[in-house]
């Protein structure tokens, strides 16, 4: 359901206003027209008070009061004369009751008097009138409302006065028709004066907004970052001027801090590019000396050989790793990668042969399109990432485990899938799993399994290729996933 409260603090503010100032009006309106009707209904009263009951009292006609039909024929016939009408207004109204019955009544008219149909109803109304020579208002069905005043009469009666109610009905309706018509004016101005006003009282605080959406559009994860310019300070002493100063001074501390950041990453990035670099020489030399040590004609103890044999082997291992981190440093520097025609279909083929090779003991199954697909990129990285997943698909699963390597097309590129059916990836260690030196089976350090480094330079690898890396897994089933766009690098 939607709030009926404006999302945007300008439209608060200037509802609050209109809000406001209606509930004011109409405040204001409610006393005056109170006020008025009070006053003409005082007066009124005052009137009947001073009328006092001379003319119902000068009512001599006996019997009840003429039926509607009646009355009708009489006014059609003549102008019936009833009572004193000397020195009444027009519209008085006068009544005689006995025992709850009316036996008398007329109204003056402006050329005398005549008698006026009631029913039954407006006779329980007059007979319900306290005689406390207070006003009442009574509606009589011929006559609309009236204000009577009820007297005892001197022979055991009650005699009921009464004047129109119109004169003080129709000031108060016109004063509620004025009323609502200026303050509905004024809350339209006000409204539209009050926008642009709190408008314009928001402008710092517009800017800072403005400031801080370009702020959360910016990519803070990594590489260096140029924060945009600063909110304007204005008046220290109000609120928007403390807001926009504090804001200021916190894009200061981010700025420093990623500055920081950036400028640690760089160190961090030259330093393992230059170690790598200049270890690959003496990891090399190791493993030259170490095969040169194992081709020696002369008899070499076996403990010697099997050292030896060692050697080769971590040095080898070492100097893979020492590739893998110059790779990385190179990938995190920006380098520019190839941008040639890379056949996928035939690259997806080799690498599954070599796979099929390396492990035999896993079933490795192809599922390849009629179709060659062909991207964009680097041959030799892209290879490697090929090359990588299925690596980490036989490390990382028993023997007999069942490999299923897919390539497709679709609109938006060439999707590679690594799908097996092993023991799966646990969950708390899949949201790291791209990340450097993580490995989700820890065992595999003591069983001369990898740095984890492998999957790390799939995903960056991809990424520099402008594509996207996940993988979804659960115990039996685990897919690695490679989107690669058409476009160039």
């Amino acid at each position: 359901m939607r709030s009926p409260v404006p999302p945007t603090l300008r439209a608060r503010l200037t509802l609050g206003l209109v809000v406001l100032l209606a509930v004011c009006c109409a405040a204001v309106g409610v006393a005056a027209v109170v006020e008025l009707k009070g006053v003409l209904t005082e007066r009124l009263d005052q009137q009947l008070a001073e009328g006092g009951t001379r003319f119902p009292a000068s009512l001599t006609h006996a019997g009840p009061p003429p039926s509607e039909h009646e009355a009708e024929e009489a006014e059609d016939e003549e102008e019936e004369e009833h009572g004193d009408t000397r020195r009444q207004s027009t519209g008085t109204f006068g009544a005689r009751l006995r025992n709850g019955a009316v036996v008398d009544v007329a109204v003056v008219r402006s050329t005398g008097s005549s008698s006026v149909p009631l029913t039954e109803a407006d006779v329980r109304r007059l007979a319900a009138i306290p005689t406390d020579g207070r006003g009442h208002t009574v509606d009589l069905s011929a006559l609309d409302d009236y204000r009577v005043m009820a007297a005892p009469g001197v022979d055991g009666d009650v005699l009921v006065t009464g004047l129109p109610w119109e004169p003080v009905e129709a000031p108060v309706h016109r004063l509620e028709l004025v009323a609502g018509i200026v303050f509905g004016a004024a809350l339209t101005c006000t409204g539209v004066a009050g926008a642009f006003w709190v408008r314009w009282s928001l402008r710092p605080l517009n800017r800072v907004a403005a400031t801080a959406t370009r702020v959360s559009k910016l990519t803070l994860a990594s590489g260096e970052v140029a924060l945009p310019a600063r909110v304007p300070e204005s008046d220290p002493r109000s609120e928007v001027g403390r807001v926009a100063g504090a804001f200021n001074r916190m894009l200061g501390h981010v700025e420093d801090a990623l500055t920081q950041r950036h400028a640690s990453q760089e160190r961090l990035r030259s330093f393992a590019a230059d170690a790598s670099h200049e270890l690959r020489t003496p990891v090399a030399t190791v493993r030259g000396h170490a095969e040169l040590a194992l081709l020696h004609p002369g008899s070499v103890p076996p403990e010697v050989t099997r050292a030896l044999e060692r050697i080769v082997a971590e040095s080898g291992r070492m100097g893979a790793m020492v590739d893998d981190l110059l790779l990385l440093a190179r990938l995190d520097a920006g380098r520019p990668l190839e941008a040639l025609p890379v056949d996928l279909t035939r690259m997806v083929l080799d690498a599954v042969t070599d796979a099929r090779a390396a492990g035999p003991a896993h079933h490795w199954e192809l599922d390849l399109p009629e179709e060659p697909v062909t991207v964009t990129g680097d041959e030799l990285r892209l290879q490697q990432v090929v090359c990588n997943l299925l690596a980490n698909a036989r490390a990382h699963t028993p023997a007999g485990t069942k490999v299923t390597v897919g390539l497709e097309a679709d609109g938006a590129g060439a999707v590679v899938k690594v799908h097996d059916d092993g023991p799966g990836v646990p969950e708390e260690a899949q949201p790291g799993l791209f990340e450097r030196f993580t490995r989700a089976d820890r065992s595999t350090k003591d069983a001369g399994g990898g740095a984890g480094l492998g999957l790390s330079i799939v995903a960056a690898v991809v990424k520099a290729h402008g594509g996207s890396v996940h993988v979804e897994s659960t115990p039996g089933a685990t897919t690695f996933t490679v989107r690669l766009p058409w476009g160039t690098v």
